[in-house]
């Protein structure tokens, strides 16, 4: 198979060798010129191949395998070049300079009129060039990968690929039937990175690079900067460039206007193949946005939606970075998805992985016949928990890489936010090593300092160049400074998942309400250092999943005492300090563990289901709690400062009980009352040190609406004796408000 060129007609029929004048025989190669160059090992097959003066004249040779004959055509005259045998042309013709020239190439009765790559220049740039080699290139999407382009005035795609340790890289696609041998790469030097411009080559073609390692072995491997992929299980890429029209300039004018830390931040966590199943990118879109702002979540963060090749990793495993999922359309699809979620006020949050890789054989690991994107000690290269190889942090090409990555979806697909999974794996040397399976750092410590430095970088570049954009870290340990400003050694962060308050509260609720009281500290504890970072509070798909239960699940009791211990512990999760996030099928309380294959339970909410009722009773809770929280700065202006937060009642362990009071920036107070008890307590009396002469209840889980008992504060309450005596319901939080009517 031809590779064509688009820009030019194709000939009407076939064109006979004997049709054209023959050249005369060109000085051969030299042999170990012509074994590197049939076997893909050549660093400079631009040497070779193409057009070269040589004594007498032009020397043209092209490397075209199958083919039965080629010629060189020079302002419309035809020349037929000597065929050398394997594949090679070539001839000399008597001309002073190299022409502007095609070649004519016959397949049988089929012949096809296409420029020649090896009369191109490198189509990539010093500067780009010294960028890598520096590992500063922050739009390395933009030099390595498959760019489609002009170049020297002829339309194709630009191959590019840093694999430094080969022998020789060929481009190999479905245009040549998979087979590399005609189009070889040259070598750019020390940057390691090698070029070809294929003219005629467009966008949806499929495409691998062949390489040949240094100890002879050749491969196909996946374009780790591949843009677009195959659907998997098939792992070719896929040349492609968008062209999406962006409709959200106005979100993104303002999206950085207030700091996150001091804005509602309310996260609906989702798994998109599943969150209702057959759905591409563009259904979802229809779909998936009104229902977040019908919820009155702020925000939505996607599983990881970089191409992986096994589904139930739900794409933790990825093999390509640069590449959404193709599973659900094509990345100009994801982007109308982040578009629509936009223009509906939603911002986009998206796991990103950047602590491993998976092994494929045709994707990073050791992708050049070498270790190159991990480390070459192998015991520091395996990931202990989960079969794969970490990233080379220590190595700057491999970090460019990486933040780069970061940028590219926050620039080219309008990423709000980067959820980084697994931080604590990247952290320390020792993480699920034992005693003799890793290395001190050059300080004796087991803190990964490589590690430590991309995170910084990482942050840092994303930050500066995406204004509005946050990093949050599921970091699981008690480092130190994750959200600090990394000029001030920290790691750089805007957020953190808050896991020990997840544990401990989950922890709690778990028990019989008989027995909390010996783990009411539990509920507590997280005030102790909630200042200590910027937090997140989560109760994400890892809680619900292996085992773990459901959220509702996980309490005690009967159906009705699960219910109730669900609302009430949302009750008390969206009024403690600290960002929220759900995810899906908890915010109407399914009972079963997440499904990737199946999704939430949707069918809980039809009408013709017995308890449809209480599960549309949480769902509507849940929608209340986010309405009340964007409308209430208390709960969300001041997370990060203790002003912002008071104990009302910190140790009524007997009552299981819990009061606290948040402010907002100009002071006004909320009160939320947590009773974790399955009684309802009378003219329960609070210390309330706040000058408020009556207080509205605003919120009660245990409302009817919301499959509750009913038990309720209808009318205001006012202090008496600087004391507040409230009816609290059982299992059940109440937030009151000043009263103002």
């Amino acid at each position: 198979m031809a590779l064509r060129d688009t820009s030019r007609p194709e000939p009407p029929g076939p064109v006979p060798p004997s049709a054209a004048g023959a050249g005369t025989a060109a000085p051969p190669l030299e042999p170990a010129d012509r074994e590197r160059l049939l076997s893909g090992a050549h660093h400079d097959p631009h040497a070779l191949l193409g057009a070269h003066p040589v004594p007498g004249g032009i020397a043209f040779r092209t490397l075209r395998p199958f083919a039965d004959a080629v010629s060189v055509v020079i302002d419309g005259e035809r020349t037929a070049l000597v065929s050398e045998g394997d594949g090679l042309f070539s001839a000399v013709l008597p001309l002073p300079e190299i022409p502007a020239y095609t070649l004519v190439v016959v397949y049988g009765e089929d012949a096809y009129e296409v420029h020649d790559p090896y009369r191109f220049l490198p189509a990539l740039g010093e500067l780009d060039l010294h960028l890598i080699r520096e590992g500063r290139h922050e739009q390395l999407w933009k030099a390595l990968g498959a760019e489609p382009m002009t170049h020297q005035g002829v339309t194709g795609t630009r191959f590019t690929v840093w694999a430094p340790n080969a022998r020789g890289v060929r481009v190999a696609g479905d245009f040549t039937h998979w087979d590399g041998t005609a189009f070889p790469m040259r070598s750019l030097g020390s940057a390691g990175v090698w070029e070809l411009f294929l003219p005629g080559i467009g966008e949806g073609t499929r495409y691998k690079f062949e390489i040949t390692s240094q100890y002879g072995s050749r491969f196909l491997k996946a374009d780790p900067m591949a843009r677009r992929t195959e659907v998997p299980p098939d792992t070719a890429s896929i040349v492609t460039a968008t062209h999406h029209e962006w409709g959200d300039q106005e979100w993104m004018a303002h999206r950085g206007d207030t700091p996150v830390h001091e804005a509602p931040f309310s996260v609906y966590e989702v798994h998109l193949p599943s969150w209702q199943p057959g759905l591409t990118y563009r259904q979802l879109a229809e779909r998936l946005p009104a229902y977040v702002k019908d919820m009155g979540f702020t925000h939505v963060e996607l599983m990881p939606v970089a191409e992986h090749p096994y589904g139930p990793s739900w794409g933790y495993q990825v093999t390509s970075y640069y590449a959404p999922t193709a599973r659900l359309g094509s990345p100009d699809d994801f982007r109308y998805f982040v578009d629509s979620c936009h223009r509906a006020g939603i911002g986009v949050i998206m796991d990103w992985v950047p602590a491993h890789f998976p092994k494929d054989d045709w994707a990073l690991a050791r992708f050049d016949g070498d270790p190159l994107y991990e480390p070459g000690n192998a015991q520091r290269a395996e990931h202990p928990d989960w079969g794969t190889y970490e990233f080379d942090f220590a190595r700057t090409e491999v970090r460019n890489f990486l933040v780069a990555n970061a940028v590219y979806w926050c620039e080219e697909f309008h990423i709000d936010g980067l959820r980084v999974d697994a931080v604590a794996s990247m952290l320390y040397l020792d993480y699920s090593r034992d005693s003799g399976q890793w290395t001190p750092n050059v300080h004796g410590g087991r803190e990964d300092l490589d590690a430590v430095a991309f995170l910084q970088e990482m942050n840092a570049t994303v930050y500066r160049r995406v204004p509005g954009v946050v990093t949050i870290a599921e970091e699981s340990t008690a480092w130190g400074g994750v959200t600090a400003p990394t000029d001030s050694g920290g790691l750089g962060f805007g957020l953190k998942w808050n896991m020990g308050w997840m544990h401990d509260s989950l922890q709690y609720m778990s028990k019989e309400p008989v027995h909390r009281k010996y783990h009411h500290h539990e509920m507590t504890f997280a005030m102790v250092y909630a200042y200590s970072e910027n937090y997140v509070l989560p109760i994400s798909h890892d809680e619900v999943v292996h085992g773990k239960q459901a959220l509702v699940s996980k309490m005690p009791g009967d159906w009705w005492q699960r219910r109730a211990d669900h609302r009430a512990y949302l009750g008390f999760m969206w009024a403690h300090p600290g960002k929220q996030l759900l995810f899906m099928g908890q915010e109407f309380a399914q009972g079963g563990e997440f499904s990737e294959q199946h999704g939430p339970e949707w069918w809980l909410l039809d009408e013709g289901y017995c308890a449809a009722g209480d599960h549309r009773g949480v769902q509507d809770l849940v929608r209340d709690l986010n309405r009340l929280y964007r409308a209430t700065p208390a709960l969300w202006q001041r997370d990060t400062r203790p002003e912002g937060f008071r104990w009302v009642a910190v140790d009524a362990a007997d009552d299981n009980v819990y009061a606290f009071l948040r402010h907002d920036a100009e002071g006004a107070p909320l009160l939320a009352v947590s009773n974790f008890s399955p009684v309802v307590r009378d003219g329960y009396r609070l210390d309330v040190p706040v000058d408020v002469t009556a207080w509205c209840e605003v919120l009660n889980t245990d409302a009817a609406r919301y499959g509750g008992s009913g038990v309720t504060n209808p009318d205001p309450v006012k202090p008496e004796d600087g004391h507040l005596r409230l009816t609290l319901p059982p299992l059940a939080t109440v937030w009151l408000t000043p009263y103002t009517g």
